[in-house]
């Protein structure tokens, strides 16, 4: 049998993402501010360009994932001055009963003269174990599962605009509450908690009760992962933009992206993180990033998308590929986890407290963050099956 690192349970259900796998994370050095040139504007252009010139060359046709956001958006842009003539197939998700962002997509693929496809996914549940099965670790948000399966009828070449919320400041929401509560003296641990309260969709209030004995769940431990990134003299705001980056991104989106990709022989390009990029957009100082008065991220992003005359199109509210987990725990999702967490093996087997998952399960307007607990779980379970009891196949469907 496979043998359970604790602490990979722990940090996958609190922090959604695990510090302990391979990545590449950068330390607080690469985040200090420095003077940037006049034509910075360009210089990220050009940079874009150069990434998408260098591996594009001879290319008939690629695909790109278009949400209407400021990244995706500026991408497909830079690539339609890059290259006037190629062949582009355009993709936006949608959910059920979730926010829908097709609308917008369309109208920015028509400006760029794209094919555009609309991908709804009824239940996104319904294929976890597959994912899962192809991931290998349990995370309940793997729409890109779907994703990079519809894209590979589309094209072997994929771009996307991730990385532009952690290396030029789209998380506004976190920003904003994150320094609107601190102090000026404000203690380490204290940053810290107060980080872990602008993610709290990533945990609950009880957190400590969801785990078993097996689970050796500590909140120091949870602590002791992110206290590098506020422990040194960047200012706070550069602390949390280097959270961001070595949290989800470095140890979760990007490494499961790979996977998927590498399953269904997909060249993904993200010319935002291009090392080059990196290099220039770590060091840009914050007010170019993020206004606080206006709570306005990504400026110098949108100031170049102002060229190509799309601005007006562009989502003003961060969503990307973003589900309703409330709502979409109402249609299916609470009768998907309480049957395969009725008779859970994760709970047999002293990983989870039955007690916490009784308490919650069945209570009337569930907060989000309950509900995404449960998903959570719901992912543990399914992973536990499929590599630890080995009683379900890869091919099982969630559908009820």
């Amino acid at each position: 049998m496979q043998k359970i690192d604790p602490s990979v349970i722990t940090n996958v259900l609190t922090l959604r993402y695990n510090p302990k796998q391979s990545g590449s994370a950068l330390t607080w050095k690469e985040f200090t501010p420095k003077k940037i040139p006049n034509d910075i504007l360009n210089k990220i252009e050009q940079t874009i360009s150069k990434t998408l010139t260098n591996n594009l060359e001879n290319c008939n046709k690629v695909a790109i994932s278009l949400s209407s956001g400021v990244d995706s958006t500026l991408v497909l842009a830079i690539l339609r001055k890059t290259f006037p003539n190629l062949k582009i197939e355009s993709l936006s998700v949608t959910f059920a009963n979730s926010p829908d962002e097709s609308p917008a997509a369309i109208k920015i693929a028509e400006k760029f003269d794209t094919n555009h496809h609309v991908l709804h996914i009824d239940n996104f549940l319904q294929l976890l174990p597959k994912a899962i099965s192809i991931a290998k670790l349990p995370f309940w948000d793997l729409h890109w599962y779907y994703v990079a399966k519809e894209i590979k009828s589309l094209s072997s070449i994929f771009l996307s605009g991730d990385g532009g919320d952690e290396l030029f400041g789209g998380y506004t929401f976190r920003y904003q509450k994150f320094l609107s509560l601190l102090r000026s003296d404000s203690p380490i641990l204290d940053k810290v908690r107060l980080y872990l309260e602008c993610h709290e969709r990533d945990w609950t209030p009880d957190q400590e009760k969801i785990f078993g004995a097996k689970s050796i769940f500590s909140w120091h431990k949870i602590y002791s992962l992110l206290e590098p990134f506020f422990s040194n003299s960047l200012s706070p705001l550069s602390q949390v933009f280097l959270a961001d980056y070595n949290g989800k991104l470095i140890y979760n989106m990007l490494p499961i992206y790979d996977k998927f990709h590498k399953h269904f022989k997909i060249n993904y390009i993200a010319p935002i993180l291009s090392k080059e990029l990196i290099q220039i957009a770590t060091h840009i100082p914050n007010e170019l990033k993020y206004d606080l008065k206006t709570n306005t991220g990504k400026i110098l992003l949108r100031q170049i998308l102002e060229k190509f005359n799309v601005e007006r199109l562009v989502t003003t509210k961060k969503q990307g590929f973003s589900m309703d987990t409330n709502n979409i725990w109402k249609v299916n999702g609470k009768k998907i986890c309480k049957h395969y967490l009725d008779s859970a093996r994760i709970i047999r087997d002293g990983w989870i407290n039955r007690d916490w998952v009784e308490k919650y399960i069945d209570k009337k307007d569930l907060e989000v963050r309950f509900v995404n607990k449960f998903l959570g779980l719901l992912a543990f379970e399914v992973w536990y099956r499929l590599f630890i009891t080995k009683e379900m196949t890869s091919e099982e469907k969630l559908d009820f």
